[in-house]
């Protein structure tokens, strides 16, 4: 069978491979704890059932135009003024299948075979693939101490003629950094000296713990959109909890939006007008959601760092935001993806090799599960790693020995 090799050279998504182990160990009644998926286990706000369900009940659900339905731009627009302190039009605003489309189309609309496209490492898995798919080419830029927030320096010395775009994601996935207030404003003064796209994966952005913020780059540019060389993508999946119904945003110059919508008409077409009024529904809801969903999360974080402190040789640097954390598991294995196949395979634990982040010898855990998902997790694979933690252990009903060293 003859294939592309442009479709042969994307990887399998890491996450949704090991995410299918797990369910077919489910299926054989193993007790297995997901610590790989991001996805927050609220329910989906009372605000967006309603909505959604009088979408279905009035029997109109037809198709919609490729760039959203008016309404939903206009809660994104509220949104967007309340958040970002920056007022933009309807025609600034295009709803996408999620953020990861968000992102794909984005790319397809200004990238030209060979362009180059700086990600910054630790990076979400798809960004690399993304890039590649549309005939780009990723420059990963890796922090040189050893933390997860590059210098500027280093960001500006990767830049080339052939640079198009830079992605920021903060707070970051998948280690929960929030790049400094200082480096997001060298950040868009460089990218608009230079005439390079910020694309700003804002997904996250109110996913944050301890007073710490993410401070949008918007604030640190005067130019209005139009002229803001600033794409910020956004959704619903992270911040409500409503990663199924798949809606995500963008904010970008007219002329950028113009090209996305014709790249959106001629691939999936619209979004479901099903899912843009939960959408709707969500964004003119009660916000407590999001700050309650949070506290949760928090919580959550700060389970995870006590029990990891009692880890004998894991290295981790805090979460900040998100609800993911990065250990360092070095001490173990350098190699992160046997780490994670040996904590699937002995504790029934599901992690994410950071080798998918650009971060070998780190593994991604999520914590935004129940507390009691992340408390035996950890427990689990800290019997499986740590030789002084106790040598025995309850995996659902079986009782397991460590025979291991």
């Amino acid at each position: 069978m003859r294939l592309s090799k442009l479709a042969g050279g994307i990887v399998e998504s890491p996450t949704l491979a090991l995410n299918e182990e797990a369910r077919l160990l489910r299926e054989r009644g193993e007790a297995v704890i997901n610590l790989g998926i991001g996805e927050p286990r609220n329910k989906t706000p009372l605000a967006a059932i309603l909505a959604s369900s009088a979408k279905l009940t009035s029997g109109e659900v037809k198709y919609t135009t490729p760039d959203g339905l008016p309404s939903l731009k206009k809660a994104v627009i509220h949104y967007t003024e309340e958040n970002y302190n920056r007022l933009v039009s309807p025609e600034n605003v295009i709803i996408t299948n999620g953020a990861k489309q968000s992102l794909f189309n984005i790319m397809y609309s200004i990238l030209n075979p060979q362009d180059e496209v700086i990600v910054i490492a630790p990076y979400w898995v798809s960004y690399r693939e993304i890039i590649k798919m549309c005939m780009g080419k990723p420059v990963v830029v890796s922090p040189e101490d050893g933390t997860f927030i590059p210098r500027f320096e280093e960001i500006k010395k990767a830049v080339t003629p052939s640079t198009r775009a830079i992605i920021v994601n903060s707070p970051n996935n998948p280690s929960g950094v929030i790049y400094p207030p200082e480096l997001i404003e060298k950040l868009v003064a460089l990218c608009e000296n230079k005439s390079i796209y910020m694309v700003c994966d804002d997904i996250y952005h109110k996913l944050t713990f301890d007073n710490h913020r993410a401070v949008p780059a918007f604030h640190f540019t005067k130019n209005d959109i139009e002229n803001s060389h600033i794409i910020v993508v956004n959704g619903v999946a992270k911040l409500y909890g409503m990663t199924g119904f798949r809606v995500g945003w963008v904010i970008a110059s007219r002329q950028l939006v113009r090209v996305m919508a014709n790249v959106t008409a001629q691939t999936t077409s619209g979004v479901s007008p099903v899912g843009q009024a939960a959408a709707e529904g969500a964004l003119n809801g009660l916000q407590s959601v999001v700050d309650a969903l949070r506290l949760q999360i928090q919580n959550n974080r700060d389970i995870l760092l006590q029990e990891l402190k009692s880890f004998s040789g894991v290295r981790l640097i805090e979460p900040q935001g998100t609800f993911y954390a990065l250990p360092d598991m070095r001490a173990f294995n350098q190699n992160s993806v046997e780490v994670s196949r040996f904590l699937l395979e002995k504790a029934r634990v599901v992690t994410v090799p950071g080798k998918e982040f650009g971060m070998e010898g780190h593994i991604r855990i999520s914590y935004s599960g129940s507390v009691k998902d992340v408390t035996e997790g950890l427990e689990r694979i800290k019997w499986a790693l740590d030789p002084n933690s106790p040598n025995e252990i309850y995996i659902g009903d079986k009782r397991m020995i460590r025979d291991w060293s």
